[in-house]
């Protein structure tokens, strides 16, 4: 389980965050460069319909195979339901994290966030010490519908599980009801 008890509840304001990512560029396509780091706020989401996702690590295995995968699999059926945008967040450097998105072909349809630290997800309750298996504290697998920066979904996957409330299929049937 995440360490503590989360913190952020449905209907709360997002708390603002920065992170550090490298926006998609054509030139990024043939793997020879690899963009500039930038700053990412939290209220560039003011006034959208945003699906948050966050995954212990960019590269692992549930998070790479089982995760990430269906959200681009899925993103017209995300924008069909008014989703705006749609980021996966990992305490992965923004390197990484941009030679994920590279490697999953995600180009501008997915924005992938470096939680440095799980810092962010750790003021939400949501982060995880997996510092037993020589990864530190990373972000917990969790899921969030954030419109016009107020929580609407939010839902934790218990350690140790599969994708499941967290999933693309859970979001997309959440989305349903809000």
């Amino acid at each position: 389980m995440p360490s503590g008890t989360p913190t952020i509840l449905v209907g709360d304001k997002l708390p603002e965050g920065t992170f550090p990512y490298v926006p998609y560029t054509p030139q990024l396509d043939d793997h020879s460069a690899c963009g500039i780091p930038t700053k990412f706020s939290t209220n560039d989401w003011a006034g959208k319909k945003v699906v948050l996702f966050s995954v212990p690590g960019a590269f692992t295995p549930t998070c790479h195979v089982d995760h990430l995968p269906g959200y681009l699999q899925k993103y017209e059926e995300f924008k069909g339901k008014g989703v705006d945008v749609i980021a996966v967040l990992a305490a992965n450097d923004p390197f990484v994290m941009s030679g994920w998105a590279r490697f999953e072909g995600l180009k501008d349809k997915i924005i992938t966030l470096s939680d440095i630290n799980a810092e962010w997800s750790a003021g939400l309750g949501l982060s995880l010490d997996l510092s037993h298996h020589g990864f530190g504290t990373r972000s917990a697998r969790y899921a969030m519908i954030i419109d016009d920066l107020v929580v609407k979904y939010v839902e934790v996957e218990p350690l140790g599980t599969k994708v499941t409330v967290s999933g693309a299929d859970a979001v997309l049937s959440a989305l349903d009801s809000i």
